[in-house]
């Protein structure tokens, strides 16, 4: 599904228009990013999921293309855990 389809399928669901459904969808995105981008960086929508910010630590790898040994920096990476309403309508 794409943005589209998902910002019409909002519209249809609650009765409001589609711009309405982009800015409330827009809105989600931008709560969910903000609350990501602070220290703890994290968020948890019972029911659906949560939301972390992890931090992955420097590491060596290995190019596959020449087998070489490379340096991967360390970042911070947003992770999901579905919870259990999710797992349970997808399975």
């Amino acid at each position: 599904m794409k943005k589209d389809e998902l910002i019409q399928q909002m519209a249809e669901g609650a009765g409001i228009t589609k711009i309405q459904a982009a800015k409330a969808l827009n809105s989600v995105v931008d709560g969910i990013s903000g609350a990501l981008k602070k220290k703890d960086g994290k968020i948890t929508l019972i029911g659906f999921g949560t939301f972390l910010k992890v931090h992955r630590k420097a590491r060596q790898g290995v190019n596959p293309a020449t087998g070489a040994k490379i340096q991967i920096k360390a970042t911070d990476v947003v992770r999901f855990k579905a919870g259990k309403t999710l797992k349970d309508t997808v399975a």
